[in-house]
């Protein structure tokens, strides 16, 4: 017992000085999860159960067939499972602007069979999509990591059908940890509205509709 709890101890610090050291450097430039580290970003915070995939899918009442974005999409810990969600006759767009984040995902859909997903090396915010392609859209802990949050929101509004909706998901572990007021505030300003929040400060889904 007593080395389990030091191994999760010395885990739950290396995360913690992680995110310390990337959320100062992040004040200088952007530093988006690099390749090596995409381990981390697969694990589920113990402290809560917002930011699992699981959770994140359930809340956004993905069905078959459906059309879905995942931005930023790193070693794909959203694109696999909602890709089984949606099925054969649906699609998973999985976008991210680091070649090797989008060769991980595309191993592992080789692995599970996936046929529907299609990958995007961009950035959100590039004018890479088109307008009315979606049903839903995913964004977590990635908001922060943008150069440019103001035409990243404009442009996933326009990429949403109408009736659409775009799910923010933030931690305050994340070194690029977005506050609510700030994605409320982009939010308004492009269009969306809310359609509903949950979890707390520390960690929190916002889902926005496109009216």
């Amino acid at each position: 017992m007593s080395t389990l709890f030091f191994v999760c101890f010395f885990v739950i610090g290396f995360i913690m000085l992680t995110a310390f050291i990337w959320r100062f450097s992040s004040h200088r430039r952007s530093l988006p999860c690099p390749t090596w580290l995409s381990w981390l970003v697969e694990i589920n915070n113990p402290l809560t159960e917002t930011n699992r995939a699981s959770v994140i899918i359930q809340r956004l009442d993905i069905r078959t067939g459906m059309s879905v974005l995942d931005v930023g999409c790193g070693p794909g810990r959203l694109t696999i499972p909602i890709a089984n969600q949606i099925g054969p006759e649906g699609e998973v767009v999985a976008i991210d602007i680091q070649e090797g984040m989008l060769l991980r995902t595309k191993e592992k859909a080789k692995s599970s069979n996936l046929l529907n997903i299609r990958f995007l090396h961009a950035g959100v915010g590039d004018g890479k999509l088109g307008h009315g392609q979606f049903d839903r859209a995913v964004l977590v802990t990635v908001l922060g990591e943008i150069p440019d949050r103001e035409a990243a929101m404009k442009e996933l509004f326009y990429a949403l059908k109408p009736g659409g909706i775009l799910s923010v998901t933030e931690i305050i572990f994340d070194p690029h940890y977005q506050r609510l007021g700030t994605i409320r505030s982009l939010a308004a300003s492009t269009g969306f509205k809310e359609k509903n929040y949950f979890g707390n400060v520390f960690a929190f889904t916002i889902n926005l509709e496109k009216p």
